[in-house]
């Protein structure tokens, strides 16, 4: 999935949700959970969903912090819709200070300046956990 030779293929809708579930070893019924609470929102064809390869990154996040942070899906929902993505992603504060969002807060990072945390620590905003569930629940 990482280094995709062909431009945009990470928004791709290309696999479907019985080879996602293999990919991260869950079932398709958690799958359509994650779905229900409003945390992915797979592409359709005809009644199949599709998944793009950010869309499995996302779900790889989502896996890491339900399982490994032991928060809940509601849990979850409640941090991506009012924490900030510096506090989530434990951003240094001489980033934080050069950070458009960090200073006017209406409108998140990548909106304002997308190229902060590429150009401070090398971070890209497509890959940040905030910004997926962002753009995944739209």
């Amino acid at each position: 999935m990482k280094g995709s030779s062909i431009p945009g293929r990470e928004e791709m809708p290309l696999y479907p949700i019985g080879i996602v579930a293999e990919l991260l070893g869950i079932t398709m019924q958690t799958l359509r959970l994650y779905e229900r609470h409003g945390l992915i929102t797979p592409a359709r064809r005809q009644k199949n969903r599709y998944y793009t390869d950010n869309d499995i990154k996302w779900l790889g996040c989502l896996r890491d912090l339900i399982h490994k942070h032991k928060i809940s899906i509601e849990g979850i929902k409640k941090l991506l819709d009012y924490a900030p993505c510096w506090e989530i992603t434990s951003c240094p504060d001489d980033n934080r200070l050069k950070c458009t969002a960090h200073v006017n807060k209406s409108k998140p990072c990548w909106e304002l300046n997308k190229t902060i945390c590429r150009r401070e620590s090398g971070k890209l905003c497509e890959e940040c956990v905030v910004y997926l569930a962002k753009t995944m629940r739209k």
